[in-house]
């Protein structure tokens, strides 16, 4: 089971955003999990009544949740999804995989951005970053399979990122080490600094490692180039916990915006959005009343139900 979920925040079309990345991803499903209530709803969500609530994505056996909202936040690319077209992970070969990415690319770049060109680059023969129609954005890679030793380790086909930048600028190695101390099945992996200043970075800053929280893979680094976005609620993290003492746990850990606390949300010290909710929170919220009552809480409380 996927542990830590992606949760990206739509203006009112997360359905159409679900049946988009269908179209584009390969091996790609999307479905409705879970409307808002026809009554009992905020002032502000009256609108929303009997809408979709979440939309599910899953791209092969990786789930990213998209949420049905209004247009209080948007993805930013301080949270983005890294693409790595191996053929190890994907089959096929080099030629196949580049094909994929290709058409990856162009699906979407429709409606959206490229925020580094499709081109080779000193760290892959062939790699472009896009911020999609919605302003997810993506990181495609493709692996050179002739600079891979067969002790190399493949990393997945989707890799969450994390750019450390603003208030957390060069806080990336920090937030790292604070992950990986919480989570289980948690290390490091790959660790590269920048060897001189770059931007705000100075050498020895992370420019780029990876790391493993749950089992699941994630990157960051440090913001080299001064781009003015940073962590906010467009993009959250989402953990699945087993119990209240799992719910407990990573809520005292993590949460340090007291402010920002609603609904099993919470913002962590470095500006990152994590929502904290149980495993089995689709049958909670099933419960009469359920959704009223988590609108109430804070960190969510399984009893309170």
């Amino acid at each position: 089971m996927q542990k830590i979920i992606p949760n990206l925040w739509f203006n009112k079309n997360a359905e159409e955003a679900g049946e988009f990345y269908a179209s584009i991803f390969p091996k790609t499903t999307t479905s409705v999990d879970a409307r808002y209530p026809e009554t009992d709803l905020l002032d502000f969500q009256k609108d929303f009544a009997g809408l979709p609530l979440v939309v599910g994505v899953e791209v092969g056996d990786y789930r990213f949740t998209l949420i049905n909202a209004g247009d209080q936040f948007r993805p930013n690319p301080s949270i983005s999804f890294m693409l790595n077209f191996d053929p190890r992970v994907l089959g096929g070969d080099a030629v196949s995989a580049r094909e994929a990415l290709d058409k990856v690319w162009a699906g979407l770049s429709d409606g959206g951005k490229a925020l580094m060109p499709l081109q080779e680059y000193p760290f892959s023969p062939h790699y472009g970053w896009v911020e999609d129609r919605y302003g997810v954005s993506w990181q495609l890679m493709l692996a050179d399979p002739e600079g891979l030793s067969t002790a190399d380790e493949a990393r997945p086909f989707i890799v969450p990122s994390l750019m450390f930048g603003r208030e957390a600028q060069n806080r990336a190695r920090e937030a790292i080490d604070f992950y990986v101390s919480l989570f289980p099945d948690a290390r490091i992996g790959t660790v590269a600094e920048y060897p001189a200043q770059s931007g705000p970075a100075p050498a020895g800053a992370i420019m780029y490692a990876d790391f493993q929280l749950a089992g699941q893979w994630f990157a960051a680094m440090d913001n080299g180039a001064d781009q003015q976005f940073g962590f906010g609620c467009g993009v959250s993290l989402e953990v699945a916990c087993a119990d209240q003492a799992e719910i407990d746990h990573f809520w005292d850990a993590m949460s340090a915006v007291p402010e920002a606390e609603q609904c099993g949300w919470l913002v962590d010290k470095f500006g990152v959005s994590w929502q904290i909710v149980p495993q089995n929170m689709g049958e909670l919220m099933a419960r009469p009343d359920g959704y009223e009552h988590m609108m109430q809480m804070k960190k969510l409380v399984i009893a309170d139900f």
